[in-house]
């Protein structure tokens, strides 16, 4: 008697389709959740007994829309570059992108950057991500600066304020600082000031597994690993900075910044840049002061450099770059981008 021998296909676990039905639960749950945000925030900030219209009542609201919103970017995107970092190991991202498909990498993320809508604690998320991921230091810069500096909700709206041609220069030039500025820190060999914990990220492949024989719930698995990690790492930051941002957020000192922004002085520039930077609002936020800047008679290029600012260098986003990046890799992004935002202010005011 002959025994005939059938390879047999195995079926997914009970586990596994758990884990199939958690994951898609918690997105359709977060998806839900992101659309409810903005009914949210007022119904946080009714519990209150504080006007709604008054600072501390857009203060609350900002504080309540923003921490949740941001955290469900920022676990969603760590949990999909976490499944897709599985695929691709560190070594590998960076070989996908070395030499000269890097210097394509630059101007592609500044476009990614451009075309998503997203302020500056909003593309923090999808650096991380990014930066976790393997992906070139110097590429991940260039989304990050170009995100809020030349997202399509500000783009948008200061073409109705000012003219496509003068929103037309201002979006080649944001671009251009921020294809720039990526490719100058890209060049700078800046991966050592990354703080300990994302080097470590870094260091090697993703799980112990060879990689045929990881399955997807595996895969699956490693991103939720990712996002215990890394959220457990910055959520306290973003909390922190977004708490500060929203205290800036209602109490926008304007009459100051129209004493400093409407003054010709050879200073103003730098003196808008400077008070840009500790403040924090979306592109969306900061049109209403723009428009209410230049409509008070300041210069045009100092506002835009003030606008640039307040978008691409809040605070509030530093304190969270804090927790991936060292003090010293702040403050060299900080410097980069600062000098093409007074380049920008000063060429502006001389050409218009």
């Amino acid at each position: 008697m002959t025994a005939e021998t059938h390879e047999i296909t195995p079926r997914p676990e009970a586990s596994d389709k758990l884990w199939y039905a958690g994951i898609a639960a918690a997105a359709v749950v977060g998806w839900l959740a992101y659309g409810q945000l903005i009914p949210f925030s007022e119904w946080v900030t009714a519990l209150f007994p504080v006007a709604r219209i008054s600072h501390t009542g857009e203060a609350i609201a900002f504080f309540a829309y923003d921490v949740p919103k941001v955290l469900l970017l920022l676990t969603s995107i760590v949990f999909v570059t976490g499944v897709l970092r599985s695929w691709f190991s560190p070594e590998k991202t960076r070989a996908i992108l070395a030499g000269k498909r890097e210097i394509l990498g630059y101007p592609l993320a500044a476009m990614l950057g451009v075309l998503t809508p997203f302020c500056s604690c909003s593309s923090v998320p999808l650096f991380i991500g990014f930066v976790s991921a393997g992906v070139p230091l110097g590429v991940t810069f260039s989304f990050l600066i170009a995100g809020p500096m030349v997202g399509p909700v500000g783009l948008g709206l200061l073409y109705g304020l000012v003219g496509w041609k003068i929103a037309t220069i201002y979006l080649v030039f944001g671009f251009s600082i921020a294809t720039i500025a990526g490719y100058v820190m890209g060049k700078m060999g800046l991966e050592r000031y990354l703080q300990d914990w994302v080097r470590d990220l870094n260091a090697g492949p993703v799980g112990d597994l060879p990689e045929e024989k990881i399955t997807f719930v595996d895969r699956l698995k490693t991103g939720v690993e990712q996002v215990r990690e890394i959220v457990g790492n910055v959520w306290i930051w973003v909390l922190i900075g977004i708490g500060i941002g929203a205290l800036i957020h209602g109490y926008v000192p304007e009459a100051m910044m129209l004493t400093i922004m409407g003054n010709d002085a050879w200073w103003s520039v730098p003196a808008a840049v400077v008070v840009g930077v500790p403040m924090y609002t979306n592109a969306a936020g900061v049109i209403p002061i723009v428009e209410a800047l230049l409509g008070k008679g300041a210069a045009l290029g100092t506002t835009l450099a003030f606008m640039m600012s307040v978008i691409a260098l809040s605070l509030p986003e530093m304190i969270i770059l804090k927790q991936v990046l060292t003090l010293r890799l702040i403050a060299i992004f900080i410097a980069v981008v600062a000098s093409g935002i007074l380049a920008t202010g000063f060429l502006f005011n001389a050409i218009l």
